[in-house]
């Protein structure tokens, strides 16, 4: 309410009310000038048609005969006499044109001082040759510059020759009545106008009433409130739909700013468990060394433990820098090279690694001779020596059971390897494959692992165009199935 009390005050010449407005007034003062324009000269044409029908009508009505003997003769019969009379009150001159040129005035109205008009001679001419004027009359002005109409007929005594009657009608009333009914015309316009603009004012504002009211909601979003939205129902279905794109536009900034909040948290997140990762293996390679320096380089068997930590916390540092980097590789600029190949076979390849790698755990193959299906052979071997380690890690050394297995379904290719170890606590399953995320901590620590290698597991297999998934009972064993397309 206040927006619009706001602009009832304010007009803004670069508003789109006040362009609006004065568009529309625009375009209805062009229409009022184009009618009146038109009705102007459609009723001049119309009113000079009407007399000169009239005035010829009354010059067919007297016989021809008296137009000859005018002068000499004014007694006219009564029906000549009524008409001629009815045309002296219409005209001011009327003359006769003989055909050897000779012109006789016949009348002149009292109250018109000037002389009768006279055309030319190629004019009458013509009137004899073809019996009526081209036009029908002549607009001619006199000598004081008043509008004067004349008009010629063709007349055919039965006993003399043709002649012609001209008379001659001052127009300057019938004009200065199109003149008055001009005026009252304009004056009925510009009462319209303005009639219009405070009728439309008022229209307008109630209409701009929704405009002011989002400005008013976008005004208040900010960083912070982005879950604010404009009302979808508010009359105007242009103002329906700019809310409606505007509400996309703010659903998609606020996930952008979500995400983007996210993101930061993840990187702050990243950058603690980077940095308390790669300080856990420095503090424990700089405590040695302290201990070295202060004596124990002299003792072989502190000397002996010493390298021996400093090397296994070397080795530790190491695989994660390595892990690191190649998370940011696969990030930054993924390097897949996809080629059709049989996963089966690349397993049955690694089986020796497999079989040293778990040592007197028991490992089940069930495998199929599967289908081309698009795989980087390196990144793939990576993704199955992950899972193996993860399941071996969990394990019991000597009574632990590992399957891997590789079946087709619903037009993809699946990789399984299930194990028999602890399994994952429900709670812990939804975090398996974030950055630095381990649900055993000093297990994890034990085996050198820093919660990276699922979380590369999973890029890899995004990359392959597939998905990751784990199913785990807490006591009983783990299941990770990774799902290809197949090609």
């Amino acid at each position: 309410m206040k927006a619009r009390f706001r602009f009832c005050r304010r007009v803004e010449t670069n508003s789109l009310g006040f362009q609006l407005l004065s568009r529309s007034i625009l375009i209805m003062a062009g229409l009022f000038i184009l009618i009146g324009v038109f009705q102007y000269f459609t009723m001049q044409q119309f009113s000079y048609s009407k007399k000169e029908w009239g005035i010829q009508n009354l010059i067919r009505s007297v016989s021809p005969e008296i137009w000859i003997r005018w002068k000499e003769d004014s007694s006219w019969g009564k029906d000549d006499a009524a008409a001629i009379k009815s045309l002296q009150n219409n005209v001011v001159t009327i003359a006769f044109i003989e055909k050897n040129g000779n012109v006789s005035d016949l009348y002149i109205n009292p109250s018109y001082p000037l002389t009768v008009p006279r055309l030319s001679k190629q004019e009458y001419r013509e009137i004899f040759e073809s019996g009526k004027m081209t036009d029908g009359y002549k607009i001619i002005r006199d000598e004081k510059n008043n509008v004067q109409m004349v008009m010629c007929l063709l007349v055919d005594p039965a006993d003399a020759e043709k002649g012609i009657v001209q008379a001659t009608v001052d127009l300057t009333e019938t004009l200065a009545f199109q003149k008055n009914l001009l005026t009252i015309y304009v004056i009925g316009s510009l009462i319209a106008l303005i009639v219009g603009m405070l009728t439309f004012r008022p229209v307008l504002q109630r209409t701009m009433v929704p405009l002011s009211s989002m400005v008013n909601t976008v005004e208040r979003i900010h960083s912070e409130n982005l879950d604010e939205r404009l009302p979808n129902k508010q009359g105007p279905v242009e103002i329906d739909r700019l809310a409606v794109a505007f509400n996309g536009m703010l659903k998609r900034i606020e996930t952008s700013f979500a995400l983007e909040k996210e993101i930061q948290e993840q990187m702050r997140r990243f950058i603690a468990d980077a940095s308390h990762e790669l300080r856990t293996p420095l503090t424990s390679i700089h405590g040695f060394l302290e201990v070295l320096l202060e004596g124990g380089a002299g003792k072989p068997d502190q000397l002996q433990i010493a390298l021996e930590s400093m090397y296994s916390e070397s080795e530790r540092l190491n695989k994660l820098v390595g892990d690191l980097l190649a998370l940011a590789r696969m990030e930054r600029s993924p390097d897949v090279h996809m080629t059709p190949g049989n996963l089966g076979e690349l397993i049955r390849q690694m089986e020796p690694q497999l079989r040293m790698i778990a040592g007197a755990r028991r490992i089940r193959f069930d495998l199929i001779d599967d289908p081309a299906v698009a795989i980087d052979p390196d990144k793939m071997i990576q993704v199955i020596l992950n899972l193996f380690q993860n399941a071996v890690q969990h394990t019991d050394p000597s009574k632990g059971d590992i399957r891997i297995g590789l079946e087709k379904s619903a037009g993809e290719i699946r990789l399984s390897v299930q194990d028999n170890g602890i399994g994952i606590k429900e709670i812990q399953v939804p975090h398996l494959f974030e950055r630095f995320y381990r649900g055993e901590p000093s297990r994890a620590r034990k085996y050198g692992g820093a919660g990276l290698g699922l979380a590369i597991t999973q890029s890899i297999v995004e990359l392959h165009g597939g998905r990751i998934e784990v199913e785990s009972r807490e006591g009983e064993g783990t299941l990770f199935r990774v799902c290809l397309p197949v090609t």
